[in-house]
């Protein structure tokens, strides 16, 4: 079974970057399509990006289409998340997810392991 832990969350100004990690263990990440997804408060949880098993097709949500970039290290069993030009309706717990489809599916059902999230709150 996959264990998943997410990392890189944290507090930032409006129009400013983080890059979120998420490291696998107990198993490969090369075997399972990647995404992230985030939750704000009195919200559903919502599809952000999702990664293919070899990394070579992507998907994201409208909403951080061109600002956020999915991208993976099998070597190193990491998935990473660059949020660019973060705005305040950013703020959310982001979640990584692993899912042992191919297709780049955004509706967390699909999703066979999730990590436990990491704060990120940007301030206006």
């Amino acid at each position: 079974q996959v264990q998943l832990v997410e990392s890189g969350g944290g507090l930032v100004q409006a129009g400013g970057s983080l890059r979120l990690s998420c490291a696998a263990s107990g198993g490969t990440i090369s075997l399972y399509a990647m995404g992230w997804f985030r939750q704000a408060p009195g919200k559903e949880r919502e599809f952000v990006a999702a990664i293919t098993k070899r990394g070579d097709n992507v998907r994201y949500a409208d909403s951080v289409k061109g600002l956020f970039t999915i991208s993976r290290d099998n070597a190193k069993n990491t998935v990473y998340l660059q949020m660019n030009s973060l705005k305040p309706e950013d703020t959310a717990v982001y979640y990584c997810a692993a899912s042992a489809y191919s297709v780049l599916y955004a509706r967390a059902g699909m999703y066979d392991y999730w990590g436990q999230g990491t704060q990120v709150t940007v301030s206006s």
